[in-house]
């Protein structure tokens, strides 16, 4: 971290980070998930990270002069592995809420929504909220904000690695709703893997918010990541990018 912060430095007072000017590009190692599709997921044609958060970061890299060594990392260890400096940027679908903002810095919003919640498709009870499910058994992805407000509900919650786990039990009749951010909720279940299933009808979310960039505290390359992402939705990139990866529209 020492000799990046140095090189940093020194690229500025130089003028060199500008376009195609540094001779000694730095890397950054960019902690992303493999199982968050379509915000990042692990392309198994390719063995490589891709979706919408990799994109992201790959494009603002170009425009502020760094590369990046994008990496799979689970979920739960993902603040972790940056505190400790195991990598140095976390773009993934994690949400920017006051208890993680206390351990590391968020860029600008990127991307808004709240919660997803999926059922078998025989289902017919009249859940529309939270509030209309105690008793109910769900699955919520280890490590997210939505276990919390869950049990404060009166579900039963069992905690599972990936959303793609947690469709496939609710597809099964294993649990009886599974809950995760809505856009991925949303894009497992047009894949069409796990039949049977559905989002609830006119479900109302009870934690909003918006995903963002993730840095180290006091780290300068939070500046240079809220450059790139200013400069992208001024050129309609970042509008492109949403609309390659058929996201809905952001929850502001």
């Amino acid at each position: 971290m020492f000799n990046r912060r140095h090189l940093w430095g020194a690229a500025a007072a130089l003028g060199l980070v500008s376009r195609g000017a540094i001779a000694q590009t730095p890397t950054l190692k960019v902690g992303s998930t493999p199982t968050g599709i379509p915000f990042t997921f692990l392309d198994t044609r390719t063995n490589t990270l891709t979706g919408f958060m990799v994109e992201l970061i790959t494009e603002i890299g170009k425009r502020q002069g760094f590369n990046t060594d994008v990496q799979a990392v689970p979920f739960a260890a993902l603040v972790a592995s940056l505190t400790s400096s195991r990598i140095d940027i976390i773009s993934a679908a994690m949400l920017a809420t006051p208890a993680r903002r206390e351990q590391i810095d968020f860029s600008d919003p990127v991307y808004g929504y709240g919660e997803g919640a999926a059922i078998r498709e025989s289902e017919s009870r009249p859940w529309r909220s939270l509030a209309d499910m105690r008793g109910v058994t769900a699955g919520v992805q280890v490590g997210t904000i939505y276990i919390e407000p869950l049990r404060a509900a009166g579900l039963e919650v069992r905690t599972y690695d990936s959303v793609a786990d947690i469709m496939r039990d609710v597809s099964l009749g294993r649990i009886q709703a599974g809950f995760g951010d809505a856009p991925i909720v949303s894009y497992q279940i047009a894949q069409n893997i796990f039949r049977g299933v559905k989002l609830i009808p006119d479900y109302r979310p009870s934690v909003l918010g918006s995903i963002a960039i993730g840095t180290r505290k006091g780290d300068p390359v939070l500046a240079r990541i809220n450059a790139g992402l200013a400069s992208m939705k001024a050129d309609r990139a970042f509008a492109a990018l949403v609309g390659k990866w058929n996201l809905p529209a952001s929850v502001d």
